[in-house]
């Protein structure tokens, strides 16, 4: 039987203050900079800077980082994110071999690749997703890549095109309960998250799923079960769980930070309903400790 969650006084924000446990060292350790570096010289955006990502400064010390293609500009506004958004006039053909290159060159074990989403594209970027997949194959033959793809618009082709060019883990973040889609997830859907999830069980079952929430939207605690029971149902097998950090003034407002009691009991429940996997933490994002979450459906030799 699952334990329930211990009744935990809520930290409100206030003042725009955050609770000590967000506090974070800042980066510019020596691993750190050589990628600042490398990312600059090879014409490369990472998701890690786009999104100001808390961990950072612990992920690129650990020569961990987390490439993002297609560009900077997405063409949705989702009301929590902060990478910009607008019409994408954004094309390199060349990007997939420079990002093989630099995986290569760089000899990392572990990559996550993400994108912006791209509704401007016909195939909404699958083809430079499954380009860049196989070139990072190729440069580095013993590098697991997992991607963190959009939905392609509920695409059955698009996500067909990234699956045939085996990804280690396919994961795509459901990021909120579904009452708070309309506000939080300009153009996204809940029920079309589920359904690219159930067409990649029965595409590619051999390959691991995984999803991300981010807390303190505004969800009940009723909706997020609610979710994680949705996101079983269709085979997810990796769940992160982390606190949502306003990026400015012009985003969604933080309803509550949750306690990290909180966060170890939600991985609990997780784990109760049968995750391989949860990944919980008020610092936690989607690609933080990948190798380590993906180690745990899908141990590597």
């Amino acid at each position: 039987m699952m334990r329930s969650l211990p009744v935990i006084q809520p930290e409100s924000p206030r003042d725009g203050r955050k609770p000590p446990w967000l506090k974070v060292r800042a980066p510019g350790g020596p691993n750190y900079m050589r990628l600042k570096h490398r990312m600059r010289e090879w014409n490369l955006h990472s998701v890690c800077e786009e999104a100001r990502c808390p961990n950072i400064g612990e992920c690129w010390e650990d020569a961990t980082a987390t490439f993002m293609i297609l560009g900077d500009v997405c063409t949705r506004h989702c009301g929590y994110c902060a990478i910009a958004h607008g019409r994408p006039t954004w094309e390199d053909r060349e990007e997939p071999e420079r990002i093989g290159r630099a995986i290569g060159e760089l000899g990392l074990e572990y990559v996550v690749i993400t994108s912006v989403n791209r509704d401007d594209l016909a195939d909404g970027g699958a083809g430079h997703w499954a380009e860049t997949l196989r070139a990072a194959h190729r440069h580095a033959p013993r590098c697991r890549v997992e991607a963190l793809i959009p939905d392609f618009q509920g695409s059955a082709a698009s996500l067909g095109t990234v699956l045939a060019a085996r990804p280690a883990i396919l994961n795509h973040n459901t990021e909120t309960v579904p009452r708070l889609y309309k506000v939080a997830r300009h153009g996204g859907r809940y029920a079309r998250a589920l359904e690219l999830f159930r067409r990649a069980r029965e595409l590619a079952p051999a390959i691991p799923t995984k999803s991300g929430i981010i807390l303190g939207l505004g969800e009940e605690r009723d909706e997020l079960l609610a979710t994680l029971r949705d996101l079983r149902e269709v085979g997810v097998s990796i769940l992160t769980l982390g606190q949502y950090l306003r990026p400015s003034a012009q985003h969604l407002p933080v309803a509550r930070y949750y306690h990290p009691d909180e966060f170890a009991e939600l991985a609990a429940l997780g784990r109760g309903l049968g995750f391989s996997h949860v990944e919980a933490g008020p610092l936690v994002r989607s690609s933080y400790h990948a190798k380590r979450q993906a180690d745990a459906v899908q141990p590597h030799a």
